[in-house]
């Protein structure tokens, strides 16, 4: 009896994993096109204030649920359009975590998949304003470093935050080995999707032209939402300000030799790159098929006349000035790349996208 109920019950532990788990080896898995990686959700996934999930859920439609108890959200298909949407939770760890089981999920033939990173994030006013759009071809950690208390930074320095095994800020030769700080995406593809979406219109709206309006030292930044592309720092801290915002450019600018530029912070996607590099060694993905899509919801500083400090307590207790805009872009400007590659998928399932 009770070696009865204990096979009951695994069977039922398989089952809970997704139709087929216990006999993955004999099931063929479902073939995925595009992987929309979103990274919260505010409450459920349809019929209330919307996160990042809920308008892919909702208008692509994923209807079909896969449940994922290895995973931060269960896993949410479209099996006509071969479109899968995940929710990652928030910060590096839980990005890289959920991918990387996802990846290694015998339920799903991800190979020929591509990946698009559709998410949220503050912006440098002086590249961009609200609710506006940013493909990324550099994406660099901000947490991997050596710190100083600002109190106590020798004389000379800027910062007391310097790469990891560094001599301090300037030392050039610790770029030599890279143990995650910095990735580069596939450029034919991220040049391919921006040209595809450049000149997209974005909607304004009275908001936004009043949160960018006090930004006066900033003329980029008090203009309509557009779409650029621009470079994406990952570190778990929300950081804000000026000074802080001076140090991500640095950062940014140090980690590419000068080729990128900071414009987006938030904190996941060097997570997310890490684990689709391990899996691509494996070949069970292809990284340069990746796409990461940030939007404006907020700026990385203060307009004049406000501390860091207050602003952003102001921010997050008010919600950010441009969070629907950003939200709404985000699914705009993603689903025309995505809807483009399904319109051809026999010859892009063969051949990524490029352009110079």
């Amino acid at each position: 009896m009770m070696k009865a109920a204990l096979l009951t019950l695994l069977a039922a532990l398989f089952a809970s994993v997704g139709a087929g788990a216990a006999d993955a080896d004999s099931i063929a898995p479902i073939p995925v096109k595009v992987v929309v990686v979103t990274m919260f959700e505010t409450g459920a996934d349809t019929g209330d204030k919307a996160g990042e999930f809920q308008r892919w859920y909702e208008r692509v439609p994923l209807d079909t649920r896969f449940p994922a108890p290895h995973m931060h959200h269960d896993i949410h298909m479209n099996l006509e359009s071969g479109v899968l949407g995940i929710v990652t939770g928030m910060g590096t760890a839980n990005a890289a975590a959920s991918v990387m089981a996802l990846g290694l999920d015998p339920r799903f033939d991800l190979s020929k998949a591509y990946w698009l990173v559709a998410g949220i994030s503050g912006f440098d006013p002086a590249d961009a304003s609200l609710g506006s759009v940013a493909w990324a071809e550099w994406l660099v950690d901000g947490d991997l470093a050596h710190e100083i208390d600002s109190r106590e930074i020798p004389e000379g320095w800027n910062h007391g935050y310097f790469p990891l095994f560094s001599q301090g800020p300037e030392d050039a030769s610790r770029k030599s080995y890279n143990l995650g700080e910095v990735f580069r995406l596939n450029t034919g593809l991220v040049n391919w999707a921006y040209g595809l979406t450049r000149d997209m219109p974005l909607p304004d709206h009275p908001t936004l032209e009043a949160a960018r309006k006090p930004y006066v030292d900033y003329p980029v930044g008090q203009q309509p939402p557009r779409v650029i592309k621009g470079d994406q720092l990952a570190a778990m801290t929300f950081w804000h300000g000026e000074l802080l915002n001076d140090w991500a450019n640095e950062w940014v600018k140090y980690w590419t030799d000068g080729q990128g530029e900071f414009v987006s912070s938030a904190m996941e996607d060097t997570g997310t790159f890490q684990s689709l590099t391990y899996l691509d060694a494996a070949g069970k993905v292809d990284k340069d098929r990746v796409m990461v899509l940030r939007t404006a919801s907020n700026f990385t500083l203060p307009p004049p006349g406000k501390t860091a400090a207050a602003y952003l307590l102001e921010e997050q207790h008010d919600s950010y000035a441009g969070l629907d805009a950003a939200l709404e872009n985000a699914y705009q400007v993603g689903r025309k790349v995505i809807d483009t590659l399904l319109a051809d998928w026999e010859q892009h399932a063969r051949q990524i996208p490029a352009a110079n």
